[in-house]
């Protein structure tokens, strides 16, 4: 099968949930999605929400960030864990990790072996006390750990969630606190053996779980097949041939990309209808930067010719852009990049930067859109105000803001 990059990219919006003209709705909308790509990553960052705040809002209709925080630590629909990076995926997908968990503990087991009196002081606090952080664990002392020494109470409540007697119970902010995983995931899940009984048969579930969580994906090396544990290059290209020669995954040729994409089965249905119909109706979104759809920067700028690079870690100097920038798309392009920051203290949501792409025809009808997407970016916030930063080029390209900033004059 062979289509254009138009088509590759319409599919992509539309299985990203970012093309049709409506969104996911609530709770169940956040469910139908993660069951979809897998997982969404997690970064500590907060900017204007954290990254899987951004992924979400710019999916689920009048998102609010309460509805994350309930399935992950009220119903326990979805956890914190370790998939592409720091990531959060369903509860569902526990037994997958096993192998992860094993490794975890030959890896830092033996640290703690002589120190198991500490590891008790700590199942004795959290038993008396209920879910506990590291800086309420009355442990003494330093430990060399994979970054930094640290205190031995963070190092040893870290450990013990990595092997999978802990599970992260809440978080404020980015303080975690911990619980016993026993007494939050039904015993049957908690106890259910790895489906994958071979290496083999686990490269190929996250092969296949990796190109769902993109919709299109290559067999190239890329930040989209991050964290999956031992797998080279050979073991990638090995369970891509096993899940062809399976038929749960397709090979599309796109125009002018020299291999193919691969897709998953149960997604072709959706790929017939997005690339043999015009989708009426567009709207616009602002992407996270570590959005699922944004994993390999390479394809997106092969589909979209759009390049983008999160530059937050560079030093100002070197920055192209800004410090925490989000691509902003409209219909079937990147057409901006927004550079916002969201104060808390005084609930304003500062538009530091706007930089149009090139050649972007800035009609009436992208105008309206866009605000419609700000005015849903600012309920997200929960901002009551929005000002431009004057050093910035904000001003100079945001007309199309003046009616939103009138109102919000009126109002004060």
């Amino acid at each position: 099968m062979r289509i254009t990059k138009k088509q590759a990219a319409q599919y992509m919006l539309a299985y990203q949930n970012l093309l049709f003209p409506d969104k996911l709705q609530g709770k169940e909308g956040i469910l139908d999605y993660m069951g979809k790509v897998g997982c969404i990553q997690y970064d500590p960052l907060d900017v204007a929400g954290y990254n899987s705040h951004l992924v979400l809002q710019s999916r689920i209709k009048q998102y609010r960030s309460e509805y994350l925080q309930e399935l992950l630590y009220v119903e326990r629909k979805l956890l914190d864990g370790w998939d592409k990076n720091m990531a959060i995926y369903s509860v569902q997908d526990w037994p997958y990790f096993e192998r992860y968990r094993r490794e975890a503990f030959e890896r830092y087991g033996d640290t703690f072996k002589e120190m198991e009196t500490v590891l008790n002081t700590i199942r004795k606090a959290i038993d008396t006390k209920g879910p506990l952080s590291s800086i309420d664990i009355e442990v003494d002392g330093t430990i060399d750990w994979a970054w930094a020494p640290t205190r031995i109470a963070r190092a040893a409540l870290e450990s013990m969630y990595f092997w999978g007697e802990f599970i992260i119970h809440h978080k404020v902010g980015t303080r975690k606190f911990y619980d016993f995983t026993n007494k939050h995931i039904h015993r049957d899940l908690y106890l259910k053996p790895d489906p994958n009984v071979t290496m083999e048969a686990y490269f190929e579930w996250h092969v296949k779980r990796r190109i769902g969580a993109l919709g299109l994906l290559w067999n190239r090396p890329s930040d989209a097949w991050l964290g999956i544990h031992w797998m080279k290059s050979k073991d990638r290209t090995a369970a891509i041939i096993e899940l062809e020669k399976r038929r749960e995954i397709m090979a599309i040729e796109v125009e002018n990309i020299d291999q193919p994409l691969y897709i998953r089965a149960e997604d072709i249905s959706l790929f017939h209808k997005v690339i043999s119909s015009e989708i009426e109706g567009v709207r616009a979104s602002f992407i996270a930067p570590l959005d699922n759809l944004l994993w390999d920067r390479k394809l997106i700028k092969e589909i979209f010719g759009f390049e983008y690079t999160w530059e937050v870690y560079k030093p100002a100097s070197e920055r192209k852009f800004g410090y925490y920038v989000l691509p902003v798309l409209y219909g079937g392009q990147f057409v901006a990049r927004l550079e916002p920051k969201f104060h808390r203290k005084t609930k304003t949501l500062e538009i530091v930067n706007w930089w149009w792409e090139p050649d972007i025809l800035v009609s009436e009808k992208l105008k309206k859109a866009l605000l419609e997407c700000m005015m849903e970016f600012v309920m997200y916030l929960g901002a009551a105000k929005v000002v431009l930063n004057s050093e910035g080029n904000a001003v100079k390209h945001l007309e199309w803001l003046k009616e939103l900033l009138e109102e919000q004059a009126q109002h004060d």
